[in-house]
């Protein structure tokens, strides 16, 4: 009896001291769209908390850290999650509402998701339209993880994973997890803007999520290039300053971020149209370039004179012939060989054999065809490569031409080759 009373005096006490820390503070709910575009349109929000307390604005971070020192991170944020579902706006409209979920809550929850689903009927919105918004890394415990994760989706409640790529973020507990959608954290697009092989590993990324069966959204896109490389990962959902910040959940503020998510896909749309016009240009210029160049072989032209235009164009690193067996034929006709330096003893391939290569059954299956491969790690730069190559017409034997590209530092990085030039 006595352990019990003990056990209640204690929560009554955390009770207390939560109500004190909630009232000391002045919550307020704000909502930023989320939306889709492919469909062109806003299909959910995001509850985010703004605080001040004693007219001091304080950050989530350093509030939920107060919490923590006191011992009530649960109880303020249940206090969140009721207050945000209390202030949303738009209950009646067919959208998620999408809600954060702190570490503690998770561990925590004994009896709480049935009173939130709860509260989320009497509020006008159903779990169904609730996506609960974890931090994948959260907790060492997976088998918690998972059993508050089952539970919610008992309840209804839709899962969404947080902040993905970021610490160990890793697939093997995703697809465990199997949510509805994961956010890629922000860092990892802003990486993206910085540099063309993070660009390369995000569109890598969303790839995989998608097609591990989870939808991805790409947050944090605050200007109009961030936006162009968000569109071309074919992520699902976006979200971003760019297109609205987070304020009170209005159908005004619906219909402006619908607009200005039309007016970036209208912009991207002409974007794409230039970008199409230029690389049909580099692409024509190519095949006749190639072209010209497998003439001069045929008429027993040295490669390394025949290639010195082609070797001139962008993104053109390496030109070499190979054998019926796919053994390389002479060195390699290369960029350096123009300048006379950069030393690489990988690049004394003459006699090497690339029959294991894409590239090279690709020629024997196409010969008359100027083919490209998908994009790989080439010797000896290790760097992005996409390999054309072609079968050599009047050629003693059956012999192929190819030509290295560097595809990165073609168009900014936006080249893609099709199959068959």
């Amino acid at each position: 009896m006595k352990s019990v009373l003990s056990l209640a005096d204690h929560r009554s006490k955390v009770a207390g001291k939560c109500a004190r820390f909630i009232k000391h503070h002045d919550f307020q709910s704000v909502y930023q769209p989320i939306l889709s575009p492919t469909h062109q349109k806003l299909v959910g929000y995001e509850a985010l908390v703004r605080v001040h307390r004693d007219d001091r604005p304080i950050a989530p971070p350093e509030l939920f850290e107060q919490a923590s020192i006191q011992g009530v991170t649960t109880g303020v944020d249940q206090h969140l999650l009721n207050l945000h579902l209390t202030n949303f706006g738009l209950k009646h409209e067919p959208v998620w509402l999408f809600i954060n979920i702190n570490p503690d809550t998770l561990l925590h929850h004994a009896g709480y998701l049935g009173q939130l689903a709860d509260h989320c009927h009497s509020a006008g919105v159903p779990p169904e339209r609730i996506v609960l918004e974890l931090v994948e890394t959260a907790t060492r415990d997976t088998n918690a993880l998972l059993e508050f994760i089952q539970e919610a989706k008992d309840f209804g409640f839709q899962i969404a994973i947080d902040d993905f790529g970021m610490g160990d973020s890793n697939f093997e507990r995703l697809w465990r997890i199997n949510p509805l959608i994961v956010k890629i954290d922000r860092s990892l697009l802003a990486n993206a803007e910085a540099h063309q092989r993070a660009r390369v590993l995000l569109h890598s990324l969303v790839r995989m999520i998608r097609e591990s069966g989870s939808l991805v959204l790409l947050e944090g896109i605050e200007s109009e290039n961030q936006a162009r490389i968000a569109l071309d990962t074919e992520a699902d959902l976006l979200q971003g300053f760019l297109f609205a910040r987070p304020k009170h959940s209005t159908r005004e503020c619906t219909v402006n971020a619908e607009l200005a998510l039309q007016q970036v896909m209208s912009r991207s749309q002409q974007w794409s149209l230039r970008d199409y016009q230029s690389q049909e240009t580099y692409l024509k210029l190519l095949r006749f370039e190639i072209m010209d160049v497998c003439h001069q072989i045929a008429r027993g032209e040295p490669l390394e004179r025949v290639c010195r235009n082609l070797l001139l164009m962008e993104g053109v690193k390496r030109c070499f012939i190979l054998d019926s067996h796919g053994v390389q034929q002479g060195r390699l006709a290369q960029v350096d060989m123009l300048s006379g330096d950069h030393f690489n003893p990988l690049y004394y391939s003459a006699g090497a054999r690339w029959s294991h290569r894409e590239y090279f059954r690709n020629a024997l299956e196409r010969p008359q065809q100027i083919n490209s491969c998908r994009p790989y790690v080439a010797l000896p730069d290790a760097r992005r490569t996409v390999t054309l190559s072609t079968g050599l017409a009047g050629s003693p034997g059956h012999h192929i031409f190819c030509i290295d590209i560097h595809p990165d530092e073609v168009l900014d990085g936006h080249l893609v080759f099709p199959a068959v030039l």
